[in-house]
């Protein structure tokens, strides 16, 4: 890890924004009096996306797509004036909560200010016009970072924006070099103390596909050398073939434990059911029940907890990257008690230094995840295919208290009842065998 990495960060969750959908205005000023409502959920964070003027030169939809960034040093004026971002950061920061902007370092727009000026910072195709290593993202041009002064500039940009908020989310962190973030975090550090770095860590299988392509590509386990959090990609495509009925559970299950026994000691993940990138998990899940499953399994997870905007009203519809699409806030259930609830007990009872194990029932769909540390084992109880089952658990007997739902659970010669809903129970003793 990191040296000067903050273990308290597993204790929190971040909320993910973006500022054009998340209300019909679509600014930073708009945003201000929904702030009180996300603290309420129990966010620490504010991840605001891409904030900075979008390409107009290849866009895609309408407005274009807020990772083809235009100017690094610039606030999209659709959001409105740098004046009215700062107004935005200070109100978070009088929730008691910090401000995170979103960097995308490894491209640009085909029309940004770099490439007017610093031609020189740019990927090139053999006929010397700029182009991208991944043909899809026909929006945008790949960086050199081989480029004499690009890192100076970057850098420059990171501690220019260092001076108003508190952390950034580092946009394919994987494809810009670690030396360059290593260097970053040193002299971010000089500006903002305690800045705090997530890293979009890309899928395992892409990450294979950069570097056989000779492409460079970081490595989880070596990204954390600058990095506080980073994305759980490196086990998502396992996740979502479970969510496709493609594996079982315990394919899964299997790949938590991995990691924590892979990487560094207090390794922090980011744990999330969406985000801008995948469906909505509403959308992926058959009713309620499954959905409450799903939610207290990713708060149950060892690492830092996203929320996507939205999530919190089990929305079904992912709103678009290139177009106008508001957030339709009436729609939907609202699930924010039971979210509310997920984060205070995750704040109250799990803890960093906590040793983590999961197994499945593959029968049920049903996992069972432990948490032990000397203060005692927490226990969750997920089935996330809503189906009773009795399950082996490491727990003497006894009745315990289901802190989620408040209903009694008993404990009979190591096994206990699930009803097909979730549980999550606290006890200073722990029995048995893995």
């Amino acid at each position: 890890m990191a040296k000067d990495t903050d273990p308290g960060l597993q204790k929190q969750i971040i909320y993910s924004v973006f500022v054009r959908n998340h209300t019909p205005e679509g600014t930073f000023r708009a945003l201000i009096p929904d702030l009180p409502r996300i603290r309420e959920l129990g966010a620490d964070i504010v991840w605001l996306m891409p904030i900075h003027p979008v390409g107009e030169k290849a866009r895609k939809g309408s407005l274009g797509s807020p990772y083809a960034n235009r100017d690094y040093r610039r606030v999209d004026p659709a959001c409105g004036s740098i004046e009215d971002f700062r107004a935005l950061a200070e109100a978070v920061h009088e929730n008691g909560m910090k401000l995170m902007i979103d960097v995308v370092y490894n491209h640009t727009s085909p029309d940004s200010v770099l490439w007017e000026t610093h031609p020189e910072f740019f990927y090139k195709r053999p006929d010397g016009s700029p182009g991208n290593r991944v043909g899809d993202w026909s929006d945008i041009i790949d960086l050199d970072y081989g480029a004499p002064g690009l890192w100076d500039y970057q850098i420059e940009s990171l501690k220019y924006w260092a001076g108003t908020v508190d952390g950034f989310r580092c946009d394919v962190a994987s494809l810009v070099p670690l030396d360059l973030w290593k260097r970053a975090r040193a002299e971010v550090e000089k500006v903002r103390p305690g800045c705090v770095w997530l890293a979009e860590s890309v899928h395992s299988s892409f990450n294979s596909f950069c570097r056989m392509n000779g492409m460079y590509a970081s490595r989880d386990a070596d990204a954390y050398e600058a990095f506080d959090i980073e994305y759980d990609y490196d086990i998502r495509e396992s996740f979502d073939r479970f969510l496709r009925g493609e594996l079982p559970l315990s394919a899964w299950t299997e790949l938590l434990n991995l990691q924590e026994q892979a990487y560094p000691a207090n390794y922090n993940k980011l744990r999330c059911l969406e985000n801008h990138d995948q469906p909505r998990i509403a959308s992926l899940v058959s009713g309620e029940a499954e959905l409450e499953s799903f939610t207290a399994m990713q708060f149950f997870l060892k690492g830092t907890t996203l929320l996507y905007a939205g999530q919190e009203r089990a929305l079904k519809h992912r709103p678009s990257l290139f177009d106008k699409d508001t957030i339709d806030w009436s729609d939907g259930t609202d699930i924010s008690p039971m979210i509310s609830k997920l984060a205070a007990f995750k704040k109250e009872y799990l803890e960093p230094d906590d040793i983590f194990y999961a197994a499945a029932d593959d029968a049920s769909c049903t996992a069972v995840m432990t948490r032990q540390s000397g203060a005692g084992v927490k226990t969750g109880i997920f089935p996330l295919r809503a189906q009773p089952s009795e399950l082996g658990v490491r727990l003497p007997d006894g009745i315990y208290e289901d802190l989620l739902f408040g209903a009694a659970a008993e404990v009979k010669d190591g096994r206990l009842l699930c009803e097909g809903r979730p549980m999550l129970i606290v006890s200073d003793a722990v029995k048995g065998q893995v």
